[in-house]
């Protein structure tokens, strides 16, 4: 019951996060120098067709008044004019009725976007699963390798192999994930293509020289590695200092003096006392994964999520910016509910 209890209060502060988190940027990027009107139609235009404009996206309107507008679009609650329900751009179902109003049960609606005309929905995702599925390649890759070199380090404290590892985590933790990015793509896309076959740029879904779209699963492998390499980095140190911390304490000498396998040591009492620290590092760290993604994407010409962002600010398409930051802030907050409630279930001190 009080896990429970704990799960709705985090999610109840999840959900002040994010309504703070729309509120703030939307501040931001509406109090902004930049005209979208202006940018639709370019710098030649006559000042009436980008006023016209203006008044058509609601930038004719008070700060006030275009962030309550949004928020009601955001809203799963909204009561609306009969006359507007016809025409309304989102799924909705009837809770309550009146001759003029109706309370309507909805689903959020991101709007369309100012330079495409497209349904943000949409955009995102048709973007955000990729961008997942780069991010979980990459833990995936910065699990199995951060752990692995996390272990050897420790078993080997004070060797050359745990110097080495040391050196090489600190060195990786220290690079921003743009410059190994970039690293990466001229060393083995460039300088050694002919042995890789790896393209330095492309996204999983290319067109052939027929115009079909195909499938292109190697383009994924650079840019995963490319955004691993700081949390293999994290998990490569948290996991050396935990085992170090476990190896220490006497109930792992007791069970050496015992002469029992060093593999059992190791499974059934070494990692199983550091599985907390480490779980949390790297449930926190795919948040980043899903964050730090924008660099890397850019760098490769990875069309997920990040690549979107980047144009949509380039461009200043309000709506597409809102959209991205939001589904963004979405996942790092679900993950850090996530995290939060597995420290608490895997630690019974808590």
């Amino acid at each position: 019951m009080d896990l429970i209890k704990y799960i709705i209060w985090r999610a109840a502060y999840g959900l002040l996060v994010l309504v703070l988190v729309c509120v703030f940027i939307s501040s931001l990027i509406y109090l902004g120098q930049v005209d979208p009107a202006r940018l639709t139609f370019g710098q030649r235009a006559d000042l009436e067709t980008v006023e016209s404009k203006r008044e058509e996206l609601g930038l004719n309107r008070s700060l006030a008044q275009q962030l309550s507008s949004y928020l009601l679009d955001l809203s799963p609650i909204r009561f609306m004019k009969n006359n507007e329900l016809e025409n309304a751009p989102f799924l909705y179902g009837e809770i309550y009725s009146n001759s003029t109003n109706t309370m309507v049960l909805k689903t959020p609606w991101l709007r369309t976007s100012y330079q495409t005309g497209k349904s943000v929905s949409s955009m995102i995702g048709d973007a955000l699963p990729l961008t997942v599925l780069l991010a979980l390649s990459s833990f995936v890759i910065a699990l199995i390798l951060g752990i692995s070199l996390g272990t050897v380090s420790a078993f080997n404290y004070g060797s050359w192999v745990d110097k080495t590892v040391l050196v090489v985590s600190s060195l990786g933790y220290s690079l921003p994930s743009y410059v190994v990015a970039m690293a990466v793509a001229l060393f083995f896309a460039w300088y050694l293509h002919a042995f890789t076959g790896l393209n330095i740029q492309g996204s999983i879904y290319e067109l052939d020289e027929l115009g079909n779209d195909v499938t292109v699963w190697k383009n994924l492998l650079l840019p995963a590695f490319a955004l691993g390499i700081r949390p293999l980095a994290v998990i490569t140190q948290i996991t050396r200092s935990s085992l170090l911390d476990v190896l220490s304490a006497p109930y792992v000498k007791t069970a050496k003096a015992k002469g029992l396998a060093s593999a059992k040591i190791l499974w059934r009492h070494v990692l199983a006392n550091a599985k907390n620290p480490i779980g949390t590092a790297s449930l926190g760290w795919l948040a980043s994964l899903l964050t730090g993604a924008f660099f890397v994407e850019t760098v490769f010409n990875y069309k997920g999520l990040g690549s979107l962002t980047v144009n949509a600010l380039l461009s200043y398409d309000l709506p597409l910016i809102l959209g991205c930051i939001l589904s963004t802030s979405i996942m790092v907050i679900c993950i850090n509910i996530v995290t939060d409630v597995f420290y608490k279930v895997t630690d019974p001190r808590l």
